[in-house]
């Protein structure tokens, strides 16, 4: 992310918005089970059908930023278990 920012500063002037991601498409309940498997929760993942909340599934087009040369170096799998890691090293 912030690779991806500092790229944006450096190559980017116009108003218009940049998603920042790896395109790569996941379901929310797929995140979930990443997430979970990380932080080693082996509890139930529950999802309330009766109230959907945004689209079932997160997918952002990462093309313009790709036009502008940069890409993921780093899975969304990877970038949480570091995430996590780098939480649990500063508690």
């Amino acid at each position: 992310m912030a690779d991806a920012c500092v790229h944006l500063m450096k190559t980017y002037s116009s108003a218009e918005l940049v998603n920042i991601g790896t395109g790569e498409d996941i379901t929310i309940a797929e995140f979930a089970r990443v997430v979970a498997a990380i932080v080693g929760y082996g509890g139930e993942i529950g999802f309330d059908t009766s109230r959907p909340d945004g689209t079932p599934r997160k997918l952002l087009d990462v093309s313009r930023l790709e036009k502008l040369g940069w890409r993921a170096t780093t899975s969304l799998h990877d970038g949480l278990e570091r995430a996590y890691a780098a939480y649990l090293s500063q508690r």
